[in-house]
């Protein structure tokens, strides 16, 4: 009879282990204790009539799943003292300036350091365009968008919680949003097929080229980011107002709220160390 050591044993229970890895191991999320605020600030320049329709989106959310949502457009909102009741930030469309203050930036800035969540929808990467850290922790900064059109948009990381049950191709109408000031540590989980956007316009198809860079086919249309001791998702789709009537597309939002909210811990404000907006990184 052939007799199995111990340590054949150990070895085999330990590949019959489940392998938990960062997404997959994302804490399951109590939304009775997730409070969210929605805020609508624009500065001077475009602002998105789809605004009051991602406000209702999120309400209703809030209300099937039982977390509180606060919305605001005043920026007076961004104090340290009142950041501290929420799990996490969602700026639907927002574009330039959307803080009056330097302290307000600083409020904001020590409330990711302290681990805040922070959830960014289309339009978002035109926001606070002139400062740096912002645009740090969005992944980049707003560059140009061909006409609204229908493409195809990929999801490029199946296994991310945020994608579970949407179109691996997904067919849509929307603006193809590109970047500059890109920055490296974003985890892309979703990309434009930029193969699928209309260049029968030569000008158009010029642009298309010059704003992709020195990406070919696919480029980043939802990200992660795990920056300066928060958690960022981003999604640059969402220019239609209908879209926040359409279920794909609100599971969409859901998921990015839900994948961020499982994120976030305890705010511990003893991990922000910034005392000016521009304080130096701390990597």
């Amino acid at each position: 009879m052939k007799i199995v050591t111990s340590k054949a044993i150990v070895f085999c229970l330990f590949l019959q282990l489940p392998v938990y890895s960062p997404i997959n191991a994302q804490g399951k999320v109590n939304w009775k204790k997730v409070n969210v605020l929605v805020y609508t600030k624009n500065g001077k320049g475009y602002v998105h009539d789809n605004i009051p329709s991602a406000i209702s989106c999120i309400q209703k959310l809030g209300k099937q799943y039982g977390f509180k949502v606060d919305t605001s457009a005043n920026s007076s909102v961004m104090t340290e003292e009142n950041l501290k009741q929420y799990t996490l930030l969602v700026f639907p469309s927002t574009n330039n300036d959307v803080f009056d203050t330097d302290q307000q930036r600083l409020a904001f800035r020590r409330y990711i350091e302290a681990g805040g969540g922070f959830v960014g929808i289309h339009s978002v990467t035109g926001t606070e365009r002139n400062w740096k850290w912002f645009k740090t922790m969005l992944g980049g900064t707003f560059s140009w968008h061909p006409k609204f059109q229908k493409f195809t948009v990929r999801v490029i990381d199946p296994s991310h919680p945020s994608v579970q049950g949407l179109p691996k191709v997904w067919e849509k109408e929307d603006e193809c949003y590109f970047a500059k000031e890109l920055y490296p540590g974003i985890k892309t989980i979703m990309a434009h097929d930029i193969t699928t956007l209309n260049t029968s316009d030569t000008a158009q198809k010029n642009l298309i080229i010059k704003n992709a860079g020195n990406f070919s086919e696919l480029y980043p249309a939802v990200w992660t980011h795990d920056f300066d001791g928060g958690h960022t998702w981003c999604t640059v789709l969402g220019h239609d107002k209908r879209d926040y009537a359409d279920p794909v597309f609100v599971k969409h939002i859901f998921q990015g709220i839900s994948y961020v909210a499982g994120s976030i811990k305890k705010l511990d404000y003893r991990r922000a160390y910034a005392d000016s907006r521009d304080s130096p990184v701390r990597y």
